[in-house]
């Protein structure tokens, strides 16, 4: 009897040991086919949850138009020849202006123009030095415009 015993206990033994080490794997598969069915859920969901709603929108008139007929104001820089910081015509619209004259003339327009038609599109001849573009701008800035670069894109 006490073999009966001894194989018994052990055998127990070692079914104990095979449920403990099944016990210890965690079966994620029905974690995973819980949250796939949530994802489904929830992307079906979604879009009923934005509400589209029909307005009507009203048609206001009156208010002033931003654009105003006064021409863009652009100053032309032209490159005549030397090296940098040298020969350079400039151009304010159509006339030939000196560099001395400019900031005058252009705190003059300043002075004319509206909030709205306060900028300036600066046309810059490629090889037209950096420092000269550099203080073009500074001077636009100075007499209170904004200034534009005017530049042609690589497709044209």
């Amino acid at each position: 009897m006490s073999m009966n015993m001894a194989g018994a206990s052990g055998g127990g033994g070692r079914r104990g040991r095979r449920r403990a080490a099944v016990m210890a794997e965690i079966n994620v598969t029905p974690m995973v086919d819980v949250m796939l069915v949530l994802l489904i859920i929830f992307m079906v969901a979604a879009p009923l949850m934005t509400s589209t709603i029909d307005i009507d929108l009203p048609v206001a008139s009156g208010g002033k138009s931003l654009a105003s007929n006064a021409p863009p104001l652009t100053l032309s820089v032209k490159r005549t020849g030397g090296s940098c910081n040298s020969n350079i015509e400039l151009y304010l619209g159509d006339t030939l202006i000196s560099a001395a004259e400019l900031q005058p003339k252009i705190k003059a327009i300043r002075e004319t123009r509206s909030d709205a038609d306060s900028v300036v599109y600066l046309r810059g001849d490629k090889d037209v030095c950096y420092t000269d573009m550099m203080k073009l701008l500074g001077h636009i800035r100075t007499a209170g415009f904004k200034a534009n670069i005017v530049i042609v894109p690589e497709g044209g």
